[in-house]
């Protein structure tokens, strides 16, 4: 959609819920700019993601970590970081989960712990997710990429192995689908949260 088109559905959304926020994903620099320049104070925006929320943000309840393991994932992991923040929950964005953070994670225990639902971002044979669900009894919430290598066939290599996989307690979504996974996650989290 063109900036302009992009400015009409905002102000209509805002018109008809003004409540709420308007969510603006996978945007050009350019919409971002001038979507902040018409709303201003009440435009919550990541440059990472690529993404806007025009209006009122929720009180944040429960807490969500999105892990990834590479820079190829890192724009899909922005996108559900973002989403879940906007949707009202706490989120925590960790990136470059490989080999040498592992061993950390594993013995440090901080990011599984204190924390309602876990999202894992991962290309390739999406390995991690997998690996993060046997570590905790955390819900997790799988999200495989298009990113990786040619014969990852864009994401379709990952998506089956998670859809295949035998680690109880994970959700998969669609590939590239931040935004599903994190309003998936928010909501578990502030079901889970203390109110």
């Amino acid at each position: 959609r063109t900036t302009e088109q992009v400015l009409v559905l905002v102000r209509e959304a805002r018109r008809e819920h003004p409540d709420r926020p308007a969510l603006v994903l996978r945007a050009p620099a350019d919409t971002l700019v001038a979507l902040a320049g018409e709303h201003d104070a009440y435009t919550t925006m990541d440059a990472a993601a690529m993404a806007a929320a025009v209006g009122p943000l929720p009180e944040p309840r429960g807490r969500v970590h999105v892990l990834c393991s590479g820079a190829g994932d890192t724009p899909v992991a922005a996108e559900v970081a973002f989403v879940a923040r906007v949707t009202g929950t706490e989120s925590v964005r960790v990136d470059d989960v490989g080999a040498s953070r592992m061993r950390a994670m594993i013995s440090d225990g901080s990011l599984l712990d204190d924390v309602d639902c876990l999202v894992v971002v991962a290309g390739l044979d999406a390995s991690l997710a997998t690996t993060i669900a046997a570590m905790t009894d955390v819900p997790v919430v799988a999200v495989p990429t298009s990113t990786g290598q040619p014969a990852a066939f864009g994401g379709l290599g990952s998506l089956m192995t998670l859809m295949n996989s035998t680690s109880p307690g994970v959700a998969v979504t669609a590939i590239d689908n931040g935004y599903a996974a994190g309003v998936f996650a928010a909501r578990v989290a502030r079901r889970s949260a203390p109110r």
